[in-house]
């Protein structure tokens, strides 16, 4: 049974301020990881409940409930700007 997956409101902004192409890459990974959470390259954040994939030099920072069969973006952004409050 598939995730679903929820864009906290920043996420969302996030992901619309992206680059038409970059927004189709970032979708793409979206998909998968309703598929799996925890696609290979996966990792797990130090000091924070929580788990990033990278896309090229993006980054897309999210929870995962399996309770509620749930993936939780909360940031999607440029490596360099993501990891920053």
């Amino acid at each position: 049974m598939p995730f679903r997956l929820e864009l906290e409101t920043r996420a969302l902004k996030e992901f619309k301020a992206l680059p038409k192409e970059r927004r189709e890459l970032i979708g793409a990974v979206f998909d998968d990881l309703c598929r799996d959470p925890r696609p290979p390259g996966a990792k797990k954040l130090n000091g924070v409940d929580g788990w990033r994939v990278r896309k090229g030099d993006y980054r897309i920072l999210y929870t995962i409930d399996e309770a509620r069969r749930l993936v939780r973006v909360y940031r999607v952004g440029h490596r360099k700007d993501v990891y920053r409050r």
